[in-house]
């Protein structure tokens, strides 16, 4: 079986995890997430932890599929997601107002974004924006919407980047 699959899943204090059919939900602190279950993989609990379990052999990928998910959903309900962006650029800033982003980018008028529910986008200085939220996912989908509207170009490295992204950079045209 796939080592991960194989690894129990730790339920921390304060977080529930009730199996009902083909369905998993979680609750926790932070929320509320939920999540069904392919029909060849069964979540079964073994003392205080949980196991994912293949149907049969050719499962076992499934199963550290879905092993990584329900973890997920876990670690998201106890302790949340967060993703940082950085604006790179001259007059490049991030406003946020509500659940509104508003963004200048380079172009002739300001870019808005509209955060979906369950996620909060945090602006703690004019070229940095903080997304967080419970699920993982959704967390990842809204940074890569943001960092679409303008991605790194690789000549002066000016755009929207992760904070732990490294841009490669071309070398210039010579006369």
């Amino acid at each position: 079986m796939s080592r991960i699959a194989k690894a129990p899943i730790e339920l921390p204090s304060g977080v529930e995890l009730k199996v009902e059919g083909r369905s998993v939900k979680v609750k926790g602190p932070m929320g509320n997430l939920d999540l069904k279950l392919h029909p060849n993989v069964s979540l079964e609990q073994e003392d205080s932890n949980y196991v994912v379990k293949p149907a049969r052999n050719s499962d076992i990928p499934m199963a550290g599929t879905f092993r990584s998910l329900v973890s997920n959903m876990v670690d998201g309900v106890s302790n949340g997601f967060s993703k940082t962006l950085t604006l790179v650029g001259v007059g490049y800033r991030a406003q946020v107002q509500g659940s509104k982003l508003t963004l200048a980018l380079g172009f002739s008028h300001p870019v808005e974004y509209t955060a979906p529910k369950g996620i909060t986008i945090e602006a703690p200085s004019q070229t940095e924006i903080v997304i967080k939220g419970c699920d993982k996912q959704k967390v990842g989908q809204v940074a890569s919407e943001i960092r679409a509207f303008r991605p790194p170009e690789p000549y002066k490295g000016k755009g929207v980047r992760y904070s732990d992204e490294r841009v490669v950079r071309k070398e210039a045209k010579k006369a």
